[in-house]
């Protein structure tokens, strides 16, 4: 159980999904005629705002003559916390074909909310207005981004990034020589799933459906009128005998194309079908 190795790097999809939202910010500045006279993306790294707004007021190079270069964001992950509100059954699972083309069987995922922080640091209202009406729109709370979560049996789902709220901050106070800082900071939540490990299915591919149907809704004493049973069949010769027949239908592996054949049998009897004894009782 715990301590079976497994990564499906589902976290650091999700970091990255979320700052790919924001990794092409434009910021532009006209003159009086409203001729555009300068025009630049603004650059986007992972960490702490703390570090960048220390960094205008401390110079680690003492040689450097150029300051941290404003406009500029930063994102981190703030939490992590379970999410209740989406739960399922934890010992349902469901089945998945792998790139190994053979058939996965998975627990369904596990409900997580993760935190993420954006600050925008600016040295003109302006240039931090321009960011935040790129952003805002979009998110109505919520702007979903799709994931592929396990690239192995291709588990892609839409993730929701939820806007929470926005602060502004407003750092002029200070001497001449004092930099100012325009800070906006962002907090959303991405409601995203967490796997467990991915084991092969020892059941293989179903390859028989029987559906017993009733007249009426009393299950004592109701007899069965009709049987319906569905089984795959081949749509390319697999063995290579120059025919397609029922030899070629036991060979349907997970992952490859095929059809159906139904069949529909009319009962009047008090029986019923053991799916364990696979057979009538």
């Amino acid at each position: 159980m715990l301590g079976t190795y497994y990564y499906h790097e589902i976290i650091r999809k999700t970091i990255v999904a979320f700052g790919t939202l924001f990794n092409n910010m434009i910021v532009k500045h006209q003159d009086a005629n409203g001729t555009i006279v300068d025009e630049k993306r603004v650059p986007l790294a992972y960490g702490p705002a703390a570090k960048f707004i220390a960094r205008l007021d401390q110079q680690p190079d003492l040689n450097k003559m150029v300051a941290i270069t404003l406009p500029r964001m930063s994102f981190e992950m703030t939490s992590i916390a379970y999410d209740s509100s989406r739960k399922a059954g934890i010992t349902q699972t469901f089945k998945a074909v792998g790139n190994d083309d053979k058939l996965k069987r998975v627990f369904l995922p596990v409900p997580y909310n993760i935190g993420f922080e954006l600050s925008l640091l600016t040295k003109l209202n302006d240039d931090a207005l321009q960011v935040v009406e790129q952003i805002l729109p979009f998110f109505q709370p919520s702007f979903s981004v799709t994931i592929d979560l396990i690239s192995s049996i291709g588990e892609k789902r839409d993730v929701p990034i939820t806007l929470q709220n926005v602060t502004f901050q407003d750092d002029y106070e200070g001497d001449f020589t004092t930099r100012r800082a325009l800070i906006y900071t962002f907090q959303f939540v991405a409601k995203t799933y967490l796997y467990g490990p991915i084991t092969e299915n020892p059941e293989g591919l179903i390859k028989k459906v029987i559906v017993d149907q009733y007249a009426s809704t009393d299950t004592v004493n109701a007899k069965r009128e009709m049987r319906y049973t569905v089984t795959p069949t081949a749509t390319k010769d697999y063995n290579s005998d120059g025919k397609i027949d029922s030899a070629d239908h036991d060979l349907i592996v997970p992952g490859d194309d095929f059809g159906f054949s139904e069949n529909i049998e009319y009962l009047d009897d008090s029986r019923d079908r053991s799916p364990t004894k696979q057979s009538d009782i």
